[in-house]
């Protein structure tokens, strides 16, 4: 190894590791702050306090006794168990996430020095390493498809290095990682193909097909109380894919044109951008509008995708290489006002306004205690309670506690203990009742 690799792979390191701190601090503080996402937090982290006990992944949020399997199939969270057995805690996985993300700047900074020379590499992982896909993805704590990042990351670099025997290694793992990754894999396989791999090319695309259409009519219906693959009728809704397709066109080009846009479009000179279409299929066609900008997760996986793309045509036509400026420059652009930029801000550090009342609460919630709550506490209960949400808990279960944020204004019951003696019947006691965060026990 000599002293210019030795010199290049401490760069990467280093700016995997710049990336990695500031995203952890932006989570973890958003954490501290009570900040309210979704209710997807506490689903992976009770799917992996169940492969950590070790058991199934049984998520009591998504509906008393649900095996997570039976909604998207990512086995590959378990990965997360041991870490999680050693320290059960909500910031394990959103930490879990951070580095999954850091290890995958890494990657691709350094394909992209080996290939592109130092200072375009170092530009280009920090291109990356700000991008909104990823941004975005953190500022939506954890989801499975941080375990994609690394792994497009690693197959992609084996693609720029012409290692195609590694590309079939690092692109196999994608199908535990969701279901719907097996079009990518299949799409890899043809990428291969039109580099000439023509037997292994097929070979993969044939596996992504199958492997995808085992899962979704197989396994996921397996685990499913409906013996059925519950996101199929999201493609078009009830109006129908080409309708759905052709909502809001101008928000998605947007999101396309800002998806190539970051890598100064160079990413559109390599065959690789080819695995953006089965993402950007199933998001557009898909009834659900947080699908089709460039918020929440789901342009992580993209982002690893078009930058590679990016090194590979850089690497095939080098007069390409202006392309790094109009990334650095778009790149910068889309900091202004996002969730990194908040790092800047002082209130970031300081305690929300409620966090007394709301640690208040939670500790009034004995250690094991069966409790129905809404996503503004949810992610705060899962790691030492029995946890269900109030709008598929059912009759099934009677909790001893209900706990609400009234204030958080997400429609949470106005009369706590009336919704809770209505619903569970019996009587319940309000033993605590402040700032907004309303508590109820069970007689």
């Amino acid at each position: 190894m000599t002293s210019s690799t030795r010199g290049q792979r401490l760069l990467a390191a280093l700016i995997a590791v710049a990336v990695g701190a500031a995203y952890g601090v932006l989570t973890l503080m958003r954490y501290r702050r009570f900040t309210i996402s979704s209710w997807d937090h506490a689903i992976f982290e009770q799917a992996v306090k169940g492969y950590a006990r070790p058991g199934a992944p049984i998520v009591d949020v998504k509906g008393p006794g649900f095996n997570i399997l039976g909604d998207h199939f990512s086995p590959i969270d378990a990965l997360i168990a041991p870490f999680y057995r050693l320290f059960p805690s909500a910031q394990t996985i959103v930490l879990a996430q951070v580095v999954l993300i850091a290890v995958s700047v890494a990657v691709i900074a350094l394909v992209a020095m080996r290939h592109l020379g130092t200072v375009t590499g170092v530009a280009i992982g920090l291109a990356y390493g700000l991008s909104f896909g990823l941004q975005s993805a953190v500022e939506a704590e954890f989801h499975e498809v941080a375990f994609g990042a690394p792994l497009l990351a690693l197959a992609g670099a084996a693609y720029v290095d012409r290692r195609f025997g590694a590309v079939v290694l690092w692109s196999l793992p994608l199908l535990l990682v969701k279901e719907d990754l097996g079009l990518t894999v299949a799409v890899i396989g043809g990428v291969l193909w039109l580099a000439g791999e023509r037997q292994r090319g097929v070979r993969l695309a044939a596996t992504g097909l199958i492997a995808m259409a085992f899962i979704v009519l197989v396994i996921v219906p397996a685990f499913n109380p409906g013996d059925s693959y519950a996101y199929t009728s999201s493609l078009g809704g009830d109006r129908g894919i080409l309708t759905t397709l052709f909502d809001e066109p101008g928000r998605k080009l947007a999101t396309v044109a800002l998806t190539v846009g970051v890598t100064g479009l160079a990413a559109l000179a390599s065959p690789w951008v080819l695995l953006v279409l089965p993402t950007f299929a199933w998001r557009f066609a898909g009834d659900n509008a947080y699908y089709w900008g460039t918020e929440w997760h789901y342009s992580l996986l993209l982002m690893p995708i078009v930058f590679i793309a990016m090194i590979d045509a850089m690497r095939r036509w080098p007069v390409l290489r202006w392309a790094t400026v109009a990334a650095v420059v778009v790149t910068a652009f889309t900091l202004v006002n996002s969730p990194l930029s908040t790092l800047l801000d002082s209130e970031t550090y300081d305690e929300a306004p409620r966090a007394e009342a709301a640690h208040q609460v939670i500790a009034e919630v004995p250690k094991g205690a069966t409790v129905e709550t809404d996503i503004a506490m949810m992610s705060h209960l899962v790691t030492d309670h029995t946890v269900y949400w109030w709008g598929s808990i059912g009759t099934q279960v009677t909790p001893t506690y209900v706990l609400f944020d009234a204030g958080a204004g997400i429609g949470s019951p106005a009369d706590v203990v009336a919704y809770a003696e209505k619903t569970h019947g019996g009587t319940y006691d309000l033993v605590y009742d402040r700032e907004g965060y309303v508590l109820a026990k069970r007689r």
